[in-house]
């Protein structure tokens, strides 16, 4: 067997021997109803085998559920739990007005007695579930720890702006793995940007259409964490776009990832963090640019005739053509191009002129001249 399928088997082992007991528990639980409640031949097979098959549908749907998403599992079963608690406690609040409505023998409960608890159970356990499940993104419920995080991936989420989504650069930055915190799209920022690829106007229907496939694009990818913010926050009531995007990222304490010189400003201004794809993309910008001129020492040959390679005090790598005679000395060359690669940098030039002579040329002239004295 292939190593990556024995590493699979080994490690869905333990998840195979839970499905095997709990047949086995099914199996051992029909015997107990039927020790307690003798049936005909027909109808013991018959009760035998329907525990069994509602055992086997469980365990297929567990394993056609190939995606489960936590926080909805979590969400559910803590809401539930919730519920119930509730509808446990409500029992005694309830119970002296069902007896004035429905005075009956407690052995012998009448008919609100006996349904009013069980509607409430399912009215209470509704508005547990469905309020967590609209809450999941502010909250995390994790059992058995029960942990309590706004963020479910990375350290702080990134809020996005319509500037960046529209600038596309995000979905080749996201790509590259640099940014592994939770990217969150705030409704109204997609509600602007829908409406921004609806314009009459060509030029903006065009950066709104483009946006929009920019967000396909991030959607589309599996390791992109994305998540569509729906709620609508009580302060956003009234305010403008970009202070809604501060407001929101300062309740989830995430950052705001923007082009938008003003909007950088503002967010700064209330303590929110900012990643500016600009001063991003300046920080990354080469550090030479055709046409500027630098010293290199030429340490070895290239591989095309007549090239020289050096090397920068940060290990980039220098080709200089000419340069090939020039091994040992320091030289001064001027910029042709740069090259930058997902392997590096490398920086293309001309030789000029020989800065330095290499000490083993220049220790015999010395000699010579003291030896002319």
């Amino acid at each position: 067997m292939p190593k990556p399928e024995l590493e699979k088997l080994r490690e869905n082992l333990p998840l195979w021997v839970l499905r095997a007991v709990f047949l086995v528990i099914a199996g051992g639980m029909a015997g107990l109803i039927l020790r307690q409640y003798p049936q005909a031949p027909p109808m013991n097979w018959l009760l035998f085998g329907g525990m069994i098959a509602l055992a086997l549908a469980v365990i297929c749907l567990d394993i056609f559920t190939k995606q489960k998403q936590l926080d909805i599992v979590t969400a559910i079963y803590f809401g539930l739990i919730v519920g119930l608690f509730l509808t446990y406690v409500s029992q005694f609040a309830f119970e002296p007005f069902l007896d004035i409505i429905e005075p009956s023998d407690p052995s012998r409960p009448g008919p609100i007695h006996r349904w009013t608890p069980l509607v409430v159970g399912i009215v209470l356990c509704y508005v547990c579930i469905s309020l967590l499940l609209q809450t999941r993104n502010d909250f995390r419920f994790i059992i058995p720890y029960v942990e309590f995080s706004k963020e479910v991936k990375g350290l702080k989420p990134y809020v996005l702006d319509t500037s960046v989504i529209i600038d596309g650069r995000i979905a080749d930055v996201v790509e590259t793995k640099a940014l592994d915190s939770q990217l969150i799209m705030p409704r109204f920022v997609l509600t602007e940007l829908q409406s921004i690829a609806d314009s009459s106007d060509r030029l903006r229907r065009s950066r709104g259409r483009r946006g929009l496939d920019i967000m396909n694009r991030l959607r589309a990818n599996n390791e992109v964490d994305l998540v569509i913010f729906e709620r609508e926050l009580p302060e956003f009531a009234g305010q403008s776009v970009d202070q809604k995007l501060v407001l929101l990222a300062k309740h989830l304490g995430g950052k705001i990832v923007t082009n938008d010189y003003n909007l950088n400003k503002v967010a700064r201004l209330h303590g929110v963090g900012v990643i500016n794809l600009n001063d991003l993309a300046n920080a990354l910008k080469p550090v030479c640019l055709p046409g500027e001129h630098l010293k290199v020492s030429i340490v070895k040959e290239g591989e095309e005739a007549g090239q020289g390679v050096g090397y920068l005090d940060d290990g980039t790598m220098v080709v200089v053509e000419a340069g090939r005679e020039q091994i040992g000395r320091t030289v001064e060359i001027a910029v042709t191009s740069v090259l930058q690669t997902s392997a590096g940098r490398m920086i293309f030039g001309k030789f000029e002129k020989v800065m330095t002579e290499p000490a083993a040329r220049a220790k015999p002239i010395q000699v010579a001249s003291e030896a002319s004295k």
